[in-house]
């Protein structure tokens, strides 16, 4: 199998918001990193993995420490030929981190929850990360996350892989969807409140 280069291009577009994607933005490239803690003659395979997805279209929504946590978008392409498990998340500017996706829940209002497992780019294949869908969450913000600020994240493979890149800052007014029954949720939801993530479902815009 012809394995991809290591440096792979990423490209990513300056942007931020909860859960509803708001235009274009401008678009800036940046070289993922693909790292691997695995040993063995799987160690090839999990860097191939790291470096065959690219992030495209990055932004996560502006928000203070306060405000407690925030979202963040984009889309995932798989280049290789094998399918790329996504298992967890990190990021500086946060302290837990996680993969989540909306679903519905009692009476039929979406919320949101985290992934048990992750989720699978599958080979020559895009996954979007967007509001009212599947999205990461960055959550106990360490620091505030301002429109026009360069946030790094690091998704992390199956495997022990990596891969590292950068979204923009972005002001927006909010999203629909409510929290789902995990973790602390009652902080958490009051902390999506704050940021506008707790809408009416009838306010809710076409892409969440």
């Amino acid at each position: 199998m012809k394995r991809p280069g290591l440096a792979a291009t990423l490209v990513l577009v300056t942007a931020l918001a909860s859960c509803s994607s708001p235009g274009t933005a401008d678009s800036t490239s940046a070289t993922p990193g693909a790292t691997s803690d695995a040993a063995g003659t799987g160690e090839a395979d999990d860097a191939s993995a790291g470096a065959s997805l690219s992030v495209t279209d990055a932004w996560v929504k502006a928000a203070t420490v306060e405000d407690g946590m925030t979202g963040a978008f984009g889309v995932l392409t798989n280049y290789g030929e094998q399918d790329v498990h996504v298992v967890g998340i990190s990021s500086p500017v946060a302290g837990p981190a996680e993969l989540h996706e909306t679903v519905a829940g009692d009476g039929g209002a979406m919320v949101m929850q985290e992934m048990s497992d992750g989720f699978v780019v599958e080979a020559g294949e895009e996954h979007e990360l967007v509001p009212g869908g599947d999205h990461l969450m960055l959550m106990e913000l360490t620091e505030d996350v301002e429109a026009g600020a360069e946030v790094e994240i690091t998704l992390e493979l199956e495997g022990g892989a990596t891969v590292t890149f950068v979204a923009s800052g972005r002001t927006f007014s909010g999203a629909n969807e409510e929290y789902g029954s995990h973790g602390e949720e009652n902080q958490e939801r009051e902390g999506m409140e704050s940021m506008g993530m707790s809408e009416e479902p009838s306010e809710m815009g076409s892409d969440g």
